[in-house]
């Protein structure tokens, strides 16, 4: 039986970070899909296309990822793709917290989902993409932070 989670996640961008709690989740599951989702309340930094560029160019080489995009509740995608685990990266206890909650939520929504809290490595955890968002608005190197490889798009306007 082939175990797949579901990876979800603004990814505005995605960071050196997101790439390691992947890279850790498909040590669990044979499959990882990267669901980038679209949050109406905010306008993203990157456009949807874009994010969906950066992920796909930073899993090239990596065996048993699938990367999409979706709007709407989480547990649904989950439902839809027949997927039972939520992998979800921290970088400290506010962050372990906030997504603590939300599992809480998925589980009544949907209990035969399972969310899985992976602490990011310590070299990884200062990183976050509002601040690469905001080392880019200021014209600063991000390189450090964002995945090898990749070289950031222009802002979309």
């Amino acid at each position: 039986m082939k175990r797949t989670a579901l990876f979800p996640g603004s990814f505005d961008p995605f960071t050196a970070g997101h790439l390691n709690i992947l890279k850790r989740a498909l040590t669990m599951f044979d499959e990882v899909v990267v669901a980038v989702g679209i949050n109406q309340d905010k306008r993203g930094f990157y456009s949807t296309q874009s994010r969906l560029e950066i992920i796909r160019a930073a899993t090239a080489g990596l065996e048993g990822v699938r990367v999409f995009h979706y709007d709407g509740l989480t547990v649904d995608v989950c439902r839809e793709l027949g997927i039972n685990h939520i992998v979800r990266g921290v970088r400290n206890m506010l962050d372990f917290e906030t997504e603590r909650s939300i599992a809480d939520a998925n589980r009544r929504l949907c209990p035969e989902i399972e969310t899985i809290i992976i602490p990011t490595a310590q070299e990884f955890a200062h990183i976050s993409s509002s601040a690469v968002r905001d080392i880019l608005r200021h014209n600063g190197d991000t390189s450090m932070f964002t995945v090898p490889g990749v070289e950031l798009p222009e802002i979309d306007k």
